[in-house]
């Protein structure tokens, strides 16, 4: 912050202007990465991880919530029954860039693969896992082991 004032007579202030700077663009970039990254968002399924107090090598370290104690089996989630080609469009469609790009990879119809899409989405909400955007799909399919982080 920057004070600037005009004096008329000693001990009298008569103009006071105040500038105050702006954070920059990547000052407010930082703070809200550092907001998002406080964020703790669960997955069905698994633990909760907090940031704990200890630090090591200059990070916080990860530790289990109080609700979920570590060493704790995460319970079975239910999977929808997805057909082979439901799981192939699936994979195909999370690996390259758009729904057109999933049709021409495997032969079919973008209205084919809209149809596919609908139907595990609606697989899904019949079981109680409602996965209504492309990363709500990404997260399921990695639960339930039908595509690996590794591959996407």
């Amino acid at each position: 912050m920057t004070v600037a004032a005009i004096h008329t007579a000693p001990g009298y202030q008569t103009a006071t202007r105040t500038a105050v700077r702006q954070p920059t663009a990547e000052a407010r970039r930082r703070e809200a990465l550092a907001r998002l990254s406080s964020r703790v968002m669960p997955l069905p399924g698994r633990p909760v991880y907090v940031e704990a107090p200890l630090r090591r090598r200059g990070r916080l370290a990860p530790v289990a919530a109080e609700s979920d104690p570590i060493g704790s089996i995460a319970p079975e989630l239910p999977r929808p029954t997805l057909t082979d080609r439901e799981v192939e469009v699936l994979r195909t469609w999370l690996m390259v860039d758009s729904k057109p790009a999933c049709g021409e990879e495997l032969h079919i119809s973008l209205g084919t693969v809209n149809t596919h899409l609908t139907r595990i989405r609606a697989k899904y909400s019949d079981i109680g896992r409602p996965a209504s955007t492309k990363a709500a799909l990404v997260a399921r399919a990695i639960q339930d082991d039908i595509i690996d982080i590794e591959e996407l």
